[in-house]
């Protein structure tokens, strides 16, 4: 069975993105079979992946609305090892195509149940909102990943996610729970940054990562390439952090 695993914060800019992407592509580089899966209507993890979301064929969409087959979505990457089910613009009216529909917040778990056999991994990057959408990947999913920026107002909303997660635990996935808060766009210059870090401590005790993610100029402009920072920017300071990063998740999950 995969480690299935949603990323998730409502607050839009934390880095949520770029955490599903390096993460799953130093997960794969460690010999982890990945699929990012982009449930964002945005379609950022498939842009930042090198693909027009305008051309793709099959998307994420197609097989929550219209029933295709996962795999008929899924896209490889025989260079990074990684596997991803691309967004597409159509996902933008999902929410409202889903209001009426039986099982609504069940369906993507139902989808990808096909898939189980195939992946270690598989990673769900949600859209920056509590939507129906999210619903589902915390549904679908054993555990949440959180990217929380160290800036000011890093917790904001946290406390909302927070009563979301515990409100789908109770009534549709028992299983549900953190298994990790990621903090991104550190900066060691600033006090501010040592502030935030120790908040968050404070409110998610024991399920900070130890590996924190750096502000990085190379992280922001490894997309404009269409690659994860690993084959971008390799001995970068953030590449290594989030090398860092996956090398802890799989020890953890392994132990």
């Amino acid at each position: 069975m995969p480690h299935i695993y949603a990323l998730v914060n409502q607050k839009g800019g934390v880095g949520k993105t770029t955490t599903a992407i390096n993460l799953g592509a130093y997960l794969a580089q460690l010999g982890q079979r990945v699929l990012l899966i982009d449930l964002d209507p945005q379609a950022n993890t498939t842009s930042c992946l090198g693909i027009d979301k305008h051309k793709v064929k099959t998307s994420i969409y197609d097989v929550l609305i219209e029933g295709e087959k996962p795999a008929d979505a899924i896209l490889v990457s025989p260079k990074l090892n990684l596997s991803l089910m691309p967004s597409s613009p159509e996902l933008s009216g999902a929410d409202v195509e889903l209001v009426n529909e039986l099982a609504r917040e069940t369906r993507l778990k139902t989808r990808l149940a096909s898939l189980k056999g195939n992946y270690d991994y598989i990673l769900i990057d949600c859209p920056p909102s509590l939507s129906l959408l999210t619903v589902n990947a915390l549904v679908a999913s054993e555990a949440v990943i959180i990217p929380v920026q160290c800036e000011y107002l890093a917790l904001e909303g946290l406390g909302q996610l927070v009563q979301t997660i515990n409100r789908v635990r109770s009534a549709l996935n028992t299983g549900l729970h953190v298994r990790g808060v990621v903090m991104t766009m550190f900066d060691a210059r600033t006090g501010l940054s040592s502030q935030v870090l120790a908040e968050v401590r404070k409110h998610f005790p024991g399920k900070v990562f130890k590996s924190i993610i750096p502000r990085s100029v190379r992280l922001a402009e490894a997309p404009s390439h269409g690659v994860p920072i690993s084959a971008y920017a390799a001995s970068s300071a953030g590449a290594q952090a989030y090398h860092a990063l996956a090398e802890e998740l799989l020890k953890g999950d392994q132990a």
